[in-house]
């Protein structure tokens, strides 16, 4: 097939970033009561999660710096339920990948997965909390929040998540997944956390907004006392701030997949994918079919969303680590979201066998779109046909004139996103 020429384009989205990020971490804490509630000398737990979040490694050591000087002796803990393929290596790796380890932090990074009871909610949902985390004087949580990949509501990926999934460790995780599966997931993030709130350990949460750049936009000490309220508040402020492909699409073109992307892989209300298959379930731009050509090697193996995808590249399935891969989406309740899709050995063969089935005869109707992932909206290239679509929006500027999609001999491409050549196609 003749692929379509492609235009590149711009997003021209408000940039939001902090500028100093360390001094803003420093500034909300210190105004925050957080460091009245610990004895000097006490011993700090600080739970950090597996996301890709900009600065992640800045901002968890500046906390960990705001707990020195209040004359304490913090430490680290992962909070992030099922990954790292459930183990105490695995998810003390994780960290460690994003920058967060003893050496860099100046303080012991303690990763294990021994949990206590803290009783059963309102619900009849039994809560756990990390075992080094209780026998600590405090916990503090610093995490990004955000919109969920699974579900919509006034709460969803945040403190509260992180209160009762991340806190929970894998038995926890397991737990509520299933408990979620009839009683929904915005349900028992809510009621196990107040329950963690209840056991008075925790002493408040440091909650990351980003902008559609992927910036570090806003940090917010959040009391224990009015934590439920503010998450609502932050979700809603964040929500008004999500990047977005810039319109319908018959294929979507994604480079790259990961849990350091998503926790479903793909930001399912960027792609507008449900991860038990449904298409296009939010609001926004719709897509009839989903190609992802790869998968980011910051997800370590997980391919977690890959079953969301109507068609995969071969190279993707030869990276997949098919433990830490069935483990998320079995505790997460959603093996669908791993099913194998069909998948072939060149970008080429890869669109020919889907040109035909988004219900145009004429192939020069396709629409195309071509993003890095999920997180990465900007720059993105578009097929030609697009272009009267967009050149008059003052949201998008183009950067250049159409150009032909260049493949090498095994019909994969040469040309890439960013414009330059044997980048992607070359690992």
């Amino acid at each position: 097939m003749d692929l379509p020429r492609i235009f590149r384009v711009k997003q021209n989205f408000p940039d939001r970033r902090i500028q100093d990020v360390s001094g803003a971490v420093q500034a909300e804490l210190k105004a925050s009561p957080f460091a009245s509630r610990v004895k000097p000398g006490g011993r700090v737990a600080i739970g950090v999660g597996s996301r890709g979040i900009t600065n992640i490694a800045t901002i968890v050591k500046a906390a960990v710096q705001f707990w020195k000087d209040a004359g304490c002796q913090p430490f680290i803990f992962p909070a992030m339920g099922s990954h790292g393929a459930a183990t105490a290596e695995g998810q003390a790796d994780v960290l460690a990948h994003y920058g967060i380890h003893e050496a860099t932090m100046g303080c012991p990074v303690v990763s294990q997965l021994d949990v206590v009871s803290l009783g059963k909610d309102s619900n009849g949902i039994e809560a756990f909390l990390d075992k080094e985390a209780f026998n600590a004087d405090g916990v503090m949580l610093v995490g990004r929040v955000k919109w969920h990949t699974d579900f919509a509501g006034k709460i969803e990926s945040g403190l509260f998540k992180m209160m009762a999934i991340g806190l929970g460790k894998f038995a926890g995780a397991q737990r509520y997944h299933t408990y979620a599966y009839t009683r929904g997931l915005e349900n028992v993030i809510r009621s196990v956390g107040r329950q963690v709130l209840a056991s008075g350990k925790i002493l408040g949460g440091l909650a990351i907004l980003e902008d559609a750049y992927h910036n570090t936009a806003k940090l917010a000490a959040v009391a224990v006392e009015n934590m439920e309220q503010r998450e609502e508040e932050l979700l809603e402020l964040v929500k008004t701030w999500m990047g977005r492909v810039p319109c319908d699409l018959d294929i979507l073109i994604i480079d790259e997949i990961g849990k350091n992307i998503s926790g479903a892989g793909m930001d399912t209300k960027v792609a507008n994918r449900g991860v038990n298959g449904e298409y296009n379930p939010w609001p926004g731009p719709k897509f009839q079919r989903i190609y992802v050509r790869d998968l980011s090697s910051l997800s370590y193996g997980n391919a977690v969303g890959l079953g969301m995808a109507d068609v995969l590249h071969d190279r993707l399935l030869a990276k997949v680590n098919w433990t830490p891969t069935s483990i998320n989406s079995l505790t997460a309740s959603s093996p669908s979201a791993v099913k194998t899709p069909l998948h072939y050995g060149s970008d080429l063969t890869c669109l020919e066998k889907f040109w035909p089935t988004v219900g145009k005869l004429d192939p020069g109707a396709v629409t195309l779109g071509w993003i890095k992932n999920t997180l990465e909206l900007s720059p993105l290239a578009l097929s030609e046909n697009l272009l009267p679509l967009v050149k008059d929006r003052p949201d998008l500027e183009i950067l250049g004139d159409p150009e032909p999609i260049e493949l090498d001999p095994a019909g994969n491409f040469r040309t890439t996103l960013f414009g330059a050549h044997d980048l992607v196609s070359a690992h």
